[in-house]
């Protein structure tokens, strides 16, 4: 007959053991806070196809345009650029947040690649030479030497991939023909010129930004090691410092029941590197009609 074997009898933990396991489990957790660079970078996941993924199971997707010619247009096409801006404005429900960038930094080379025409080896390079001096320079005088680049960034929340995608899809659709109607051209950012587009944000110094998808099983990097800054700093202040160069960050709130078209335009205009970013959320009319009657939130 075999003897059961006994248990060893349970050992209660001493108060230094305890507080030394927790002291472990708090290294292990963390304390939540960002510590390194690509911490502060608050995304977690970019993919090829462009799409973001954030916290808290939200999705984002950009889409670059180019400017409407507004100004130049008579009082007809104005009337019908400003009715369709308005639509696309309060197109969105209000489960899609919309973003608009509005950014401008010195051309440098980028500039310069914008007029870039191909030499041919033949007697025609001297022709095409001197045009392309010629685009270069109007190009800078026109915009004192400013590149002007203009985005808008749809966000949405969806319980996985497959349904971002699916929405996405018909999203994007919708908001490209809007622009149509405008006559601005617009295209969907890819994961790459997204990423490109962050990595020129956060440094404005310039760099070159070098990424590839295949580097990245190799490498053993992520996404976000490749657009980092070496250094962030965040004082009690408006100001911040992105590596070497320093910024300072403005709100704006405009409680006016109408905004001037020409606002914009008189910011971006500005010399100097600036970017101007316009959070837009559609409101249900309960909540309006709330926000209406409530002191201090509207305008008479």
């Amino acid at each position: 007959m075999r003897e059961t074997a006994e248990r060893p009898a349970k050992r209660k933990l001493t108060r230094a053991e305890r507080k030394q396991i927790e002291a472990v489990i708090r290294q292990a957790k963390g304390d939540g806070k960002p510590h390194t660079v690509q911490d502060s970078i608050p995304f977690r996941n970019m993919f090829p196809d462009g799409l973001c993924r954030l916290d808290g199971g939200a999705f984002s997707k950009t889409i670059a345009f180019e400017d409407v010619n507004y100004r130049l247009a008579g009082p007809e096409d104005q009337r019908s650029i400003f009715e369709s801006l308005c639509d696309f404005y309060n197109g969105y429900d209000p489960s899609i947040g919309v973003q608009v960038t509005l950014d401008s930094r010195s051309g440098g080379s980028a500039a310069d690649e914008l007029f870039d025409i191909t030499r041919q080896g033949n007697d025609l390079d001297p022709i095409r030479d001197e045009a392309v001096d010629i685009l270069r320079m109007q190009y800078k005088r026109g915009n004192n030497g400013y590149v002007k680049t203009k985005y808008v960034t749809l966000t949405i929340e969806a319980e996985n991939l497959p349904a971002a995608r699916a929405r996405f899809a018909r999203i994007e659709t919708d908001t490209l023909n809007r622009f149509k109607v405008m006559g601005a051209a617009a295209h969907v950012l890819d994961g790459k010129e997204r990423l490109e587009l962050l990595h020129n944000i956060l440094h404005p110094e310039g760099g070159q930004f070098a990424f590839e998808w295949d580097w990245l099983p190799v490498s053993g990097l992520s996404v976000k090691d490749f657009i980092a800054p070496s250094s962030f700093h965040f004082g009690e202040t408006r100001t911040f410092r992105i590596g070497k160069r320093y910024g300072a960050v403005s709100f704006l709130q405009i409680l006016a029941p109408e905004m001037h078209d020409r606002i914009l335009t008189d910011f971006m205009e500005a010399d100097g590197n600036i970017m101007v970013t316009m959070h837009i959320r559609g409101i249900n009319q309960n909540e309006a009609i709330k926000i209406q009657n409530t002191p201090g939130q509207s305008p008479e």
